[in-house]
């Protein structure tokens, strides 16, 4: 059974840094689109990053509120995706989920097959 895993949430003060990580198990993901989501406390759940294959050439996308502050990467031979989060703010408060696997509609990401449990990222000021 295929499952995701991340690591790497807590607490830090603004200003600060985490790195997440995603281990996957069960499945191979190195062909798949991964992505970071994350819902902050009372909105609906966003797309933070995305990393395409290496097939497609590991094409990064961002959230333009997080541009210049956090990095997306995968390791393939470790079947993990990252996410380094720096000079964090408040605003990135949330509950961080991974997804893999991007299920498209008319060529467009509508969902993934696969998420993560979530891990809680908290930025106090």
């Amino acid at each position: 059974k295929a499952q995701l895993v991340e690591s790497g949430g807590g607490s830090v003060q603004a200003g600060g840094s985490l790195k997440l990580s995603c281990e996957g198990s069960g499945y191979t993901f190195d062909s798949c689109v991964m992505a970071w989501y994350r819902r902050a406390p009372g909105k609906e759940r966003e797309l933070v990053a995305s990393i395409t294959d290496d097939f497609k050439g590991f094409t990064k996308d961002y959230l333009d509120s997080v541009k210049g502050r956090f990095t997306i990467s995968r390791d393939d031979p470790k079947n993990t995706l990252y996410l380094q989060m720096d000079s964090l703010n408040t605003e990135d408060t949330g509950v961080y989920y991974c997804a893999a696997c991007a299920a498209y509609t008319g060529g467009v990401i509508t969902d993934y097959h696969y998420w993560g449990q979530g891990t809680q990222v908290t930025v106090s000021s």
